[in-house]
């Protein structure tokens, strides 16, 4: 983002649309508004993406279960009240965060422990599997892999269960079966 003079709350002025000078909105400052709002609904943010001209996207997730419209409903009147639309010139869209997309913070990476995941390396190779467990710096994953079997003519599917350093990995998603 541009620096700005920082005049008005630290947060620096930009040229918006049509010429205007507005205030940049703050990510930080979102956030700490709006996760008691998202909690409320049982709810977590996933994260809050502002573009150039102040788009402002804030993908929740439901702690327990799917996001509702009425989550997002909710969420959006709630910063519609909490910020002044005219003054920081914003455009909002409230979004879930879709099976398509890579898990974002370790709160979604907690919450799919139990569940098939693919991961992608850096590298390209792909793994899916079981997350057997996640924390800030690796995860776990209990999955299959054809390997030569003594006294077998065939590769076999063997179980493994593997730490993976969050260095290694490039992203960790939801798998979709279609079966």
């Amino acid at each position: 983002m541009p620096a700005g003079s920082g005049k008005s709350g630290g947060r620096p002025e930009r040229p918006g649309r049509a010429g205007r000078n507005f205030m940049s909105m703050d990510v930080k400052e979102i956030e700490k508004i709006m996760e008691p709002e998202a909690a409320s609904r049982g709810c977590f943010i996933v994260g809050v993406d502002i573009s150039d001209d102040n788009d402002i996207t804030l993908t929740i997730e439901s702690e327990e279960g799917t996001v509702t419209m009425d989550d997002c409903v909710a969420l959006n009147n709630a910063f519609e009240a909490a910020f002044d639309r005219i003054a920081e010139d914003y455009s909002l869209t409230v979004t879930s965060a879709g099976l398509d997309q890579p898990f974002r913070i370790l709160k979604q990476f907690l919450k799919a422990v139990g569940t098939t995941v693919e991961v992608k390396f850096k590298g390209g190779k792909k793994l899916t599997g079981e997350l057997t467990g996640a924390d800030e710096t690796s995860i776990s994953l209990r999955h299959k892999v054809r390997e030569v079997v003594e006294g077998k003519k065939r590769k076999e599917l063997v179980e493994h269960e593997d730490t993976f350093s969050m260095t290694e990995v490039n992203s960790v998603m939801p798998y979709i079966d279609f079966d």
